[in-house]
Order: C-alpha cells, then sequence, then structure tokens
C-alpha cells in the first residue's frame, strides 16, 4: 500500500514538472529581444541642474537633485539616470560583503526602478518638457566621496542622449562626510 502512495506521488510530481516546464523555459530567454522595443537613435537633452551637498555629517539625510530638459522634436523614449559612487568596493577577503555603502539611498525619484544596478528610469519626456530626479540619501562613511551620473535615452543601448552640443550628458560630485553630529540644543 505504501509503495503505490510513494509511486503516485512520484507520478504527480512528475506531471507537475512536465506542466511547468514550457513556462521556466520561456521565461529564460525564449522569446523577443530584451532591447526589441527601444527605438534606435540620438536625443538632444540638456541638464538645467545639478545639486548635491558638498559638506555632509554623518547620518545626515540630503537630496541628489537633477533636472533634465527635452532639448529635442520629439519624446525621449525613457529617459535613464545611473549614479555610480553610492558605494565602494572593497578589496578585503575578510569581509563577508566586498561592497560598503557610502550613502543609503532611502528614497529614489518617483516611479524610476530599473532592473539595473545604480540606474533609475524616468520614463518617456516629451519634446520641450522637463524632468526632475530627487533621490534622499543618508551619509553611513565619512571620507571625501566622488559622485559620477550620467543621462541615457533609455537602457538597453538603442536610444542614446546627448547634449545640445553633441558631449555626453554626464557630470560629477565631489561631497565631504564628517563624523561630527549637528550641533544641538536642548532647552
Amino acid at each position: 500500500m505504501e509503495e503505490r502512495r510513494t509511486h503516485r506521488r512520484s507520478l504527480v510530481l512528475l506531471a507537475l514538472l512536465l506542466l511547468t516546464m514550457p513556462m521556466v523555459a520561456s521565461a529564460c530567454g525564449g522569446g523577443e529581444k530584451q532591447d526589441e522595443n527601444e527605438p534606435e537613435g540620438t536625443y538632444k537633452v540638456d541638464i538645467i541642474s545639478a545639486s548635491f551637498p558638498g559638506r555632509q555629517r554623518l547620518g545626515e539625510s540630503s537630496h541628489l537633485r537633477i533636472q533634465v530638459s527635452n532639448q529635442g522634436d520629439e519624446a525621449v523614449p525613457n529617459l535613464a539616470i545611473s549614479i555610480e559612487g553610492f558605494s565602494q568596493r572593497v578589496d578585503d577577503p575578510t569581509l563577508a560583503k566586498a561592497v560598503r555603502n557610502i550613502w543609503i539611498v532611502n528614497q529614489p525619484p518617483y516611479n524610476s526602478d530599473s532592473a539595473y544596478a545604480d540606474t533609475w528610469t524616468l520614463g518617456e519626456v516629451p519634446a520641450g518638457a522637463t524632468r526632475t530626479a530627487d533621490w534622499q540619501v543618508t551619509a553611513v562613511r565619512a571620507g571625501t566621496y566622488s559622485l559620477r551620473y550620467k543621462l541615457s535615452a533609455g537602457v538597453d543601448g538603442k536610444a542614446k542622449a546627448e547634449l545640445p552640443d553633441g558631449s555626453p550628458p554626464r557630470g560629477s560630485f565631489i561631497a565631504q562626510i564628517t563624523r561630527s553630529a549637528r550641533a544641538t540644543k536642548v532647552d
């Protein structure tokens, strides 16, 4: 009796496996190419403003803001901003994780999640329109650091962005994070 149950269970598991295999196979690279829907072209954008405090304190929250304008005659398909420098790689074999945060991103720009590391997408930007990306971050490591950002018109490489003069839309910030706490007064 026990042997029949085991055999029946094995048949049920095999049937479930066979039923789910097409779903697993189609999720693993089948179907259309990832960049198939991204238009190919170069789009003119301008960085209207970019700000990030140059002096910060540990545990203090600040805002990194980048305002971008579409200078072209057609919509930018999917404005993306990549930021390098929120964390730093440390070569120390005694550490469990080689990446150490310098800033923690408390709040990224609204509705900007993407599957790419350190890249946020702001969606389509109509001709003549402006978008502002605002990150709220908290400093968690003292020192002087550089943050670098670059813009693109899509995330798959077919839609490119450039400034009105033809140069790449990018920039950087230098920020010094001190250990000293903000002076407080208790009444």
